[in-house]
């Protein structure tokens, strides 16, 4: 039942925005420089995210979900899965949703393929990484629905796969 979002040939589905540069070829979306982003055309509300990334350490990107201005994409108006192994604030490195739900165990992405599934189900959110829980059972009623960005905001990150499944 997952729909892939990417397809490492195109960026059909996604608009830019930001200065980032995104590369696609080889199955890969590649973004090497900030700071901007690629945002879903589609509007998502309950679902399941599986993506595979690889990141430097000091990485600095996420996955947001419900974002509510499209053009305009932050923590405070999304809900921010973080990719970023060196955060100052470890608690929500690599794993949280920025100021919602602290990472706990801490998991380091640098220098690796990762596997992250982020679930979305009304207010109820879970990450898991590489097969480990992150986030167990975070509840936020904040946002609702809303596209999903891929964020390039320092040092490489690359996307191979990822899927959406509705709920």
């Amino acid at each position: 039942g997952f729909t892939d979002l990417i397809d490492g040939v195109s960026l059909e589905g996604w608009n830019i925005v930001g200065t980032a540069s995104w590369t696609i070829g080889n199955g890969l979306i590649v973004g090497n420089k900030p700071n901007g982003f690629l945002v879903s055309t589609k509007s998502y509300k309950n679902f399941i995210i599986r993506a595979e990334f690889w990141a430097e350490s000091d990485t600095n990107s996420g996955i947001f979900i419900r974002c509510q201005d499209p053009a305009k994409i932050a923590a405070a108006t999304a809900y921010e899965i973080n990719i970023w192994d060196t955060r100052p604030e470890q608690a929500y490195a690599t794993g949280a949703i920025v100021d919602v739900a602290k990472v706990n165990p801490i998991h380091k992405a640098g220098g690796r393929w990762n596997t992250m599934e982020i679930v979305a189900n009304g207010s109820n959110f879970k990450v898991t990484m590489n097969g480990v829980v992150t986030v167990a059972d975070a509840k936020d009623t904040r946002f609702a629905e809303g596209p999903i960005a891929l964020q390039s905001a320092g040092g490489i990150i690359k996307f191979k796969k990822v899927q959406i499944k509705p709920i």
